[in-house]
């Protein structure tokens, strides 16, 4: 079995990252956020009318992970303008969103997927990567610290009943 090919998604892949973007938050957060909430969550944020949203914007773009034989998606990676609750700086932009299916963790593909998402920032010419992680996501957390990321700050936010506390990490470019 051959790993992801990456390339730089747009409005032709909604569908697919809404697919991929729905799969990987249940596959990560099914232990801790109840069914009703999770489809609230989902159906709000990883809709393809979301996707679409994103895939318009000019200030975001987006990278895609899938099989190179048959395109299915395998994860992806969202940056955007930041809309964290830190001091930001106009040179600042935001890895939104990062995920893999657990099957292709330690394959690489997320390191790529976060370096794609990396070089894009740099030849925009932004001077600081952040990203936010919820706090008890060891791996994500060493992964981040791994590429160079400090810690900037902290955030919490509410999905349905449960409440997450991140972890912003930023990384000078």
């Amino acid at each position: 079995m051959s790993g992801p090919v990456i390339r730089r998604a747009g409005p032709d892949d909604v569908a697919a990252l809404s697919l991929i973007g729905a799969a990987t938050f249940v596959e990560t957060y099914a232990h801790m956020i109840g069914i009703a909430d999770m489809i609230a969550h989902v159906g709000a944020t990883n809709s393809v009318d979301a996707w679409r949203g994103f895939a318009r914007d000019p200030d975001a773009a987006i990278w895609i992970a899938e099989m190179p034989k048959t395109a299915a998606p395998l994860g992806y990676a969202l940056l955007t303008s930041p809309d964290l609750p830190i001091e930001l700086q106009a040179e600042d932009i935001e890895l939104r969103r990062i995920y893999l299916l657990s099957k292709w963790h330690g394959g690489g593909s997320g390191r790529r997927l976060i370096e794609q998402a990396i070089g894009y920032a740099r030849a925009m010419g932004k001077r600081r990567f952040l990203i936010g992680v919820y706090s008890e996501n060891t791996g994500a957390i060493g992964f981040y610290r791994r590429m160079g990321c400090e810690l900037v700050g902290t955030r919490s936010f509410q999905v349905g009943d449960t409440i997450f506390n991140d972890l912003i990490f930023g990384m000078d470019l």
